[in-house]
């Protein structure tokens, strides 16, 4: 194991957070680099999950994280940790403590997060993988708005282990790279074998009326060219609404279930240690207190009626809309509850659901980068990039 220290001038990496873990000497990502999410345990090294108080009073771990052994085993060299939302509790990658990594696509705007610095330091060429996680969006969000590819995988494939928890049941770990082979070879190492449920029969894809008439006319612009190219290669294209016309509802059901679970996860140790939380983090993690289990309840049993009806529309389908509402906002105005409510329409889909989706950065307007998203069924994730690579792939 070696130790550098380099300049970051993005402000990927988190603090203390640049070092240099070599992989094995052979392996099918050898001498690829990963920056890994401040959220991931690395032995000898403390998680600080985009917050000082939370670095101060947890001691360097002492194992690493199974996802981050698993492509250390393979040959990656872990070059450092990258920067984080505090405790990953935002999408738009504006750290109060830390400040706002650079957006390589539209340098004025926010990255997005909470993977922020995982997004960047792909975008920025500082690494080849980030390494990230996505519990409402948050590999999907800073990948579109940075203009690189993300991918979530099907809830529950891979161990999170060793990883600090927002929501237990949607967290999941996903990573970012600059072009879709590189996701599949990732997915290759990290997810298992077993998941071949296939998306390569389907016949339909879905163009929900409800999910795209939520994104600015700007983002659909931007996307017609290439979701046009995409409906040409199914035999039926349905663009009826996929919630009913119920996407506030829907998320709003994801907003009370994912806030319980997160008051769940560190209510205990926000009221013990007292920490100092940025602007919106504050208030979300209050509002997350105050949810009551009835509330919560009733949430969690229209969830399980959601993703029922997510995986019969996904029976022979794949899904497509954009991957957010809107382009990368102008850093300090994105902290609005309502642009947060406009991206968790869309972002929430997948993530009621616990279904892969990736992103692909197919579009650009006014100098910001547009993602297209497709969601698939679950566990039909290595379908789903071998799909997407087969977009990608020159005709």
């Amino acid at each position: 194991m070696t130790f550098e220290v380099r300049n970051d001038e993005t402000g990927a990496f988190a603090p203390a957070g640049m070092f240099d873990i070599r992989g094995a000497e052979a392996g099918p990502l050898a001498r690829l680099r990963v920056g890994v999410k401040d959220v991931f345990d690395v032995a000898g090294h403390r998680t600080g999950a985009g917050n000082p108080d939370w670095r101060a009073t947890h001691a360097p771990a002492d194992r690493h994280a199974p996802a981050v052994a698993a492509l250390l085993a393979v040959g990656a060299d872990i070059v450092g940790k990258t920067l984080t939302d505090e405790l990953a509790y935002s999408l738009n990658g504006e750290n109060h403590h830390y400040g706002t990594p650079v957006n390589p696509a539209s340098p004025a705007c926010i990255p997005g997060g909470s993977s922020a610095g995982s997004a960047v330091a792909v975008g920025s060429g500082l690494c080849d993988i980030g390494l990230g996680t996505d519990t409402a969006g948050s590999i999907r969000l800073p990948a579109s708005f940075c203009g690189v590819w993300g991918f979530r995988p099907t809830h529950g494939s891979i161990s999170s282990e060793g990883v600090v928890p927002l929501a237990p049941s949607y967290d999941v770990i996903g990573w970012i790279t600059s072009g879709v082979g590189l996701l599949s070879r990732v997915a290759d190492v990290l997810l298992p074998a077993s998941l071949q449920s296939s998306c390569e029969s389907s016949k339909r894809l879905l163009l929900p009326d409800d999910a795209w008439s939520n994104a600015d006319p700007v983002v659909t612009a931007a996307l017609s060219g290439s979701m046009a190219a995409l409906a040409d290669r199914f035999a039926q294209v349905s663009r009826e609404s996929l919630t009913g016309d119920a996407l506030d509802s829907w998320q709003q059901v994801f907003r009370i279930t994912q806030g319980r679970e997160v008051w769940q996860s560190h209510g205990a140790w926000i009221e013990r240690a007292k920490p100092t939380f940025g602007p919106g983090i504050r208030e979300r993690f209050q509002w997350a207190s105050t949810i009551d289990e009835t509330a919560a309840a009733r949430a969690r049993d229209e969830r399980r009626r959601i993703a029922n009806s997510l995986d019969e529309a996904l029976s022979g389908a794949l899904i497509c809309i954009p991957t957010v509402a809107y382009p990368a906002p102008l850093k300090g105005m994105a902290s609005s509850d309502a642009s947060r409510t406009r991206a968790l329409r869309l972002l929430c889909i997948a993530s009621l659901a616990g279904l892969p989706q990736i992103t692909m950065p197919v579009a650009s307007a006014d100098g910001r980068a547009i993602g297209l998203s497709v969601i698939g069924p679950r566990h039909a994730d290595h379908a789903l990039l071998r799909f997407a690579s087969s977009l990608a792939a020159p005709n």
